[in-house]
């Protein structure tokens, strides 16, 4: 989120006493609004999880695409680093998103990457991304049982302004998770805050409805008064954490109804150290990340995450890897050239490594017969294949997890050319207990995928 250079970014809403940072409106909730005792806890089952990790600027099809199907197949160059975690993995081609097939080369791909829709062009704040994200759909069947409904995060700030090449406002690019067609949701790139804001909301609450309810009303007050300083984009920005606030007075709501029990965390986040915040090296940066999905999914802060590597047209410079001397939106733009291909196909290697230490912690976390990854479902995908033509059909995508032991994994399935994308969603949101027929283009759930 960018706001107007004159207020801080993390700047607090300060009313009669009152100060709250926006993003954590949400932690605000006392516990035993949270949650009637989820079937989950009164049977010990665990709970599942999904997380969507997502790629810019695509993958060289040369370094992704195994060339055997069913389970005996050898792992490509790009996902080398996933071959002790392979048995938990899905492997799946030929998948596109016909909605994004676009003159765009980006911004289509990255804001309707979750959505299966055509993002509206626009230069200003009116953004539409014309449909609900996936994870969205996931968060509102399961926000009444955790303190965050989800948990949005990445390494790259929003930037704003206007793509010149393709005319499309840069906001798009920075946003995969939309709560409604017209409200992306803001994402935290600092791993201190996103600890603060799991710590806080998962510390049991000791005012009462009412005093919570006084200070929403200061943080309105406040609001009201900051908004009128803001630009026509920085309201736009208001405008979007605000709406955690109605999220948050629909929960103190909940107090006056009876059957409620607390909340109850699956693991002590205090026993996890706070990270510093963000470090200089971006790998580094990333792993922390990593780290926060592994701990919101073991406290059950959350049981839905995304996670941007990077934003639309990132052009991260990668040269502290060994052999890569550029950056990753150039190199994605190789022209054939053997030596921009090379380093381009080490850095799409190295975002399946992170995700390969995504899937080994949770896998080293036990959960009665089963592991912490066993009861997640981990997307790891860019709305484009390769860079340098921009094509969404044949997208890079992997699917690791078992689902809560509802996903197939251990397997490369290749589908017929142009099977949607969407139909992976709709299998998806099965697996994680949202009765789902249809999404988007969808024309049903993915073969294989579910057991």
């Amino acid at each position: 989120m960018t706001f107007s250079k004159s207020i801080s970014r993390r700047t607090l809403l300060r009313g009669t006493g009152a100060a709250l940072a926006l993003p954590w409106l949400e932690a605000m909730a006392p516990k035993s609004v949270l949650a009637n005792t989820p079937d989950d806890v009164l049977d010990g089952k665990a709970p599942v999880r999904m997380a969507v990790l997502y790629v810019p600027n695509g993958v060289h099809p040369d370094i992704w695409n195994p060339k055997e199907e069913g389970t005996d197949f050898e792992l490509p160059m790009a996902m080398e680093p996933l071959a002790d975690i392979r048995h938990k993995n899905l492997v799946l081609t030929n998948l596109w998103n016909q909605h994004s097939n676009t003159g765009d080369g980006h911004y289509v791909k990255t804001g309707g990457f979750l959505t299966g829709q055509t993002i509206n062009k626009t230069v200003g704040v009116d953004l539409n991304s014309n449909g609900i994200s996936m994870d969205q759909l996931a968060a509102r069947e399961v926000e009444h049982l955790t303190p965050l409904p989800s948990l949005e995060l990445g390494t790259e700030p929003v930037h704003s302004g206007v793509d010149g090449t393709v005319g499309y406002t840069r906001v798009y690019g920075a946003h995969i998770s939309w709560k409604t067609p017209t409200s992306p949701l803001a994402k935290e790139i600092d791993p201190k805050l996103v600890y603060q804001r799991m710590f806080r909301a998962s510390k049991q609450g000791t005012q009462a409805a009412a005093d919570d309810r006084l200070l929403l009303d200061k943080v309105l007050s406040g609001a009201k008064s900051l908004r009128g300083r803001l630009g026509q984009e920085d309201r736009h920005r208001m405008d979007e954490y605000l709406e955690s606030v109605r999220t948050v007075e629909a929960r103190l709501a909940q107090l006056e109804q009876p059957g409620h029990a607390p909340w109850r965390a699956r693991a002590d986040i205090e026993k996890h150290d706070a990270p510093e915040g963000i470090p200089d090296a971006h790998a580094k940066h990333v792993q922390l990340m990593m780290d926060m999905i592994v701990l919101a999914f073991q406290t059950d802060t959350t049981r839905v995450t995304s996670f941007m590597f990077g934003n639309a047209v990132s052009n991260k410079d990668f040269a502290f890897l060994d052999g890569v001397k550029g950056a990753h939106h150039s190199l994605s733009h190789h022209q054939s050239e053997e030596d921009k291909l090379k380093q381009y196909n080490l850095i799409s290697q190295w975002h399946v490594a992170q995700y390969a230490y995504l899937l080994k912690r949770l896998d080293a976390i036990q959960e009665g017969d089963a592991t912490l990854l066993d009861n997640s479902m981990i997307l790891f995908g860019s709305g484009l294949k390769d860079g340098q033509s921009h094509s969404p059909r044949d997208l890079p995508i992997l699917l690791g997890g078992r689902g809560g032991g509802k996903i197939n994994t251990g397997q490369h399935i290749r589908y017929e050319k142009n099977t949607p994308l969407t139909n992976l969603y709709v299998s998806m949101l099965n697996a994680f207990g949202r009765e789902t027929e249809v999404f988007s283009d969808s024309t049903g759930a993915l073969d294989g995928v579910l057991v």
